[in-house]
């Protein structure tokens, strides 16, 4: 009876993380849902700008786990970098609670601490992230590394039962409208709910760690890297990484090359496009070419840590168009749509993000039954096909938005059945693609890169977070842009569609209310109306999906056996 328990329950300690992950995911999400509506209406940045903000502030976030993996790997340790994570993001979030409490009397102090707390929460994060994820796989005994599917799927389950309660929490506490108009200056509340979550699962971690999580032999996982000892990797694998001189060397040129590169190619006026974003594109290049230079990998290895990079290279594009959830879906959400529930509630607009939070929850369970099933039969599809049903199912998720909003055009509102629609097929796609690639990262990482290639997964989603910034900011016009320059005599549409010269002071209205006379554009493109803007993303997931699929006989081969 006990040996069988040993082989079909999952460890305690897979619970302990689950708690702790659940709070820092609700500090995090329930901060994320607030802070495109806080810059725009209290500290009264253009949409454009809090969206780039948001990529840029999104990206940094998966671009740090790389730095928390190394210093974890060689000085600190998994446990003390998760304690260490965890207090710097409650202080973030309190910075963000200050800015929020002083911007009406002190604007400049404001942004100050805007930025320093979305600083601290950018290291906070790199910290906590990828330690606590190469701690779930590191539970389990080699023989039951096929149960790590299973275990992702549940850990995931925490991750959004705290994006839950923290996209309800928060946005209910900081996003307050009345009577039509923002309370700009409840959004404090929000962010200080996200603290004091914070506080609470580092405590909990602090307490619970020593007792349950605990390795297959009972010894404590995550401790200082000098007291890992031999059986903790597999045999014949190296416990050291190998990097010459020369790769360092050249990984140091190549960022820098990399970095001129990218600041040309994606030239702007913002520094987050001029310098943040060419940072996390280069990063992620010259970590993975360093990785891959280690004289110590095997073929095997090699041939894993690419398949890593393959899929990484496209989960760039699931993330672009998944984190419009924070910025243009948001604007949406507050513009131009009716979120009218019964009673007459509306809904604040940060908080329709909840619905994802909800289904995940609702579905990584079943989703994780799925996946044991089809196991057992002989059927379960490997880890690049999930990831490639994942791709496919957003780009019909992006499609039927697109659809819908060429109906409606500038002045119709969308229903907001059709954006919880969106976010429930935008959650079958993450259930196929997020906790799958963490589970195969964990399946394909040797032992001596385990932190650190988390830390590079964690990088496409860095990218594709720094893309979806660039993609969300080429938002055409709403219907309240169309609707407030028609209140100052303004007719907008046939000034964008460039039949019209705008006077001197019709520009200088629409300048003073944020509204912008011209279409964005996008590689070279005009977009003109909404259902062009998420025409882009059906174009970019659906061409992903399809090449991906493709790929998939290959993939498998250089695998080598793992599924």
């Amino acid at each position: 009876m006990g040996e069988t328990q040993v082989k079909t329950a999952h460890p305690k300690g897979l619970w302990v993380l689950f708690g702790t992950e659940m709070w820092e995911r609700f500090n995090f999400y329930g901060m994320r849902a607030l802070l495109t509506l806080f810059l725009v209406n209290s500290l009264l940045m253009k949409e454009e700008e809090a969206s780039l903000i948001y990529g840029g502030f999104l990206g940094l976030c998966y671009l740090t786990p790389m730095l928390g993996g190394f210093i974890a790997d060689r000085f600190f340790g998994n446990r003390n970098c998760i304690l260490l994570g965890g207090l710097m993001m409650a202080a973030g979030q309190l910075c963000l609670f200050t800015s929020g409490s002083i911007f009406s009397e002190d604007m400049g102090t404001a942004n100050i601490f805007m930025w320093a707390g979305l600083g601290v929460i950018i290291f906070g994060n790199g910290f906590f992230k990828p330690n606590i994820s190469s701690m779930v796989g590191s539970l389990y005994p080699k023989q039951e590394k096929t149960k790590l599917d299973t275990a992702f799927t549940i850990f995931y389950m925490g991750i959004n039962l705290g994006a839950f309660f923290g996209q309800s929490i928060c946005p209910f506490l900081g996003d307050r409208v009345v009577n039509g108009v923002q309370n700009v200056h409840a959004f404090k509340w929000g962010f200080l709910a996200a603290a004091v979550a914070m506080l609470l699962g580092t405590i909990v971690f602090y307490f619970l760690k020593d007792k349950y999580v605990v390795g297959p032999d009972g010894r404590p996982l995550g401790g200082l890297p000098s007291k890992n000892i031999a059986s903790d990797f597999e045999e014949g694998e190296a416990q050291k990484a190998v990097f010459s001189t020369k790769a360092l060397i050249i990984a140091v040129v190549a960022f820098v090359a990399l970095f001129f590169l990218f600041r040309f190619l994606l030239h702007g006026e913002n520094f987050i496009q001029t310098l943040i974003f060419p940072v996390i594109y280069s990063s992620g290049l010259t970590l993975a070419g360093l990785i891959i230079s280690d004289s110590s990998l095997t073929k095997i290895e090699r041939d894993r840590i690419l398949v890593v990079y393959i899929v990484s290279f496209f989960i760039i594009f699931f993330w672009a168009t998944f984190e419009q959830a924070g910025s243009s879906l948001t604007f949406i959400a507050a513009n131009q749509t009716d979120r009218t529930f019964m009673f007459g509630w509306e809904m604040p607009a940060s908080m329709v993000q909840v619905f994802n939070g909800i289904f995940v929850f609702g579905f990584a369970l079943p989703f994780s039954i799925l996946w044991d099933y089809l196991r057992a039969k002989g059927k379960e599809p490997i880890s690049p096909v999930k990831l490639a049903v994942g791709l496919a199912i957003i780009t019909i998720s992006f499609f039927m938005l697109a659809y819908q909003f060429k109906s409606l055009g500038t002045s119709g509102l969308l229903s907001v059945k059709w954006l919880i629609l969106l976010y429930l097929l935008n959650t079958f796609a993450e259930l196929c693609l997020s906790p799958i690639g963490l589970s195969l990262v964990g399946k394909l990482s040797p032992k001596r890169f385990a932190s650190l290639l988390f830390g590079v997964f964690f990088l496409s989603n860095a990218a594709g977070y720094a893309l979806s910034g660039t993609l969300g900011s080429i938002l055409p016009a709403t219907s309240d842009k169309f609707v407030k320059a028609k209140k100052f005599g303004v007719d907008l549409q046939p000034i964008l569609d460039k039949t019209v010269t705008p006077t001197a002071d019709q520009l200088k209205i629409l300048a003073d209310n944020h509204i912008s006379d011209h279409n964005p554009k996008f590689a070279g493109f005009e977009i003109h109306n909404l259902f062009e803007f998420f025409m882009v993303f059906v174009g970019l997931t659906g061409i992903a999906a399809i090449i991906l699929f493709a790929l998939t006989p290959l993939l498998k081969k250089m695998m080598h056996g793992v599924r």
